[in-house]
């Protein structure tokens, strides 16, 4: 198995061979949702890495980094290995992993999928700001449950959190939907029901369709087409390929 340092190495090589050329070039799309919601589940479902999105999260890193430190499985590592000294350092690793993949992926204007929980609204806003700066396009799926379930999944979690730290974390994020609603506009803000015995292929199917159209659609943002221009007169293009539809 590959390092993520390797792995992160090799971004730089894909930066520079899809480029301007990329499916997904300027744009990203941000998952958000509570605790045990399965943002990664639907994100899996809805076929966003099939469409050209590179994940930006820290947690895989993270738990990844864990079981090579602690040699066990996630579900054999308990909270107090987490909170240690090895464990913070092990986590301030995977931070610092995870923010020179994202510059990479950026630099080279690279389609992002940004995975987090959604309860730091100003801190959404910021990275939407920033990204669109760039000339990026952005939208958000919201992944939704019952309070019933983020507890329940919580459980049969290897990396559990807990009743307690569920309930606030889940009521924090679900004061945020209005807010994200607002933020990112109807257009593209999608939520996805994931509650125990909801129809889930109905609401991904949704979900994939509005972000397949997102991603496919030009964009007219200044910033990116400056870019381009850019990116062209450097290499000695001419002529971009035609952006090929997924």
């Amino acid at each position: 198995m590959k390092s993520y340092k390797d792995l992160i190495s090799e971004l730089y090589y894909t930066q520079l061979l899809e480029g301007i050329n990329d499916p997904a070039i300027f744009k990203a799309v941000f998952m958000a949702g509570g605790p045990g919601s399965g943002k990664s589940f639907i994100a899996g479902k809805t076929g966003l890495t099939s469409m050209g999105l590179r994940v930006v999260n820290s947690d895989d890193v993270f738990e990844y980094q864990l079981e090579k430190e602690f040699q066990r499985s996630m579900k054999d590592i308990g909270t107090e290995d987490i909170m240690s000294d090895r464990g913070q350092n092990i986590r301030a690793g995977a931070k610092a992993l995870t923010d020179k993949k994202r510059e990479i992926l950026l630099a080279g204007r690279l389609g992002v999928l940004i995975d987090g929980t959604g309860k730091d609204v100003a801190k959404i806003q910021k990275q939407k700001a920033g990204l669109e700066s760039l000339g990026y396009d952005t939208m958000m799926i919201f992944v939704n449950t019952t309070l019933d379930t983020s507890i329940s999944r919580d459980k049969m979690r290897s990396r559990t959190v807990g009743k307690k730290a569920v309930t606030q974390m889940w009521s924090e994020v679900q004061e945020n939907i209005g807010k994200f609603q607002r933020l990112f506009g109807s257009g593209r803000f999608v939520i996805v029901d994931n509650t125990e015995g909801k129809d889930f292929k109905k609401e991904t199917l949704l979900a994939y369709r509005k972000a397949k159209k997102f991603i496919n659609k030009e964009s007219s943002n200044p910033a990116k087409k400056r870019w381009i221009e850019n990116q062209m007169k450097a290499r000695g293009v001419t002529k971009m390929n035609k952006k090929k539809k997924r």
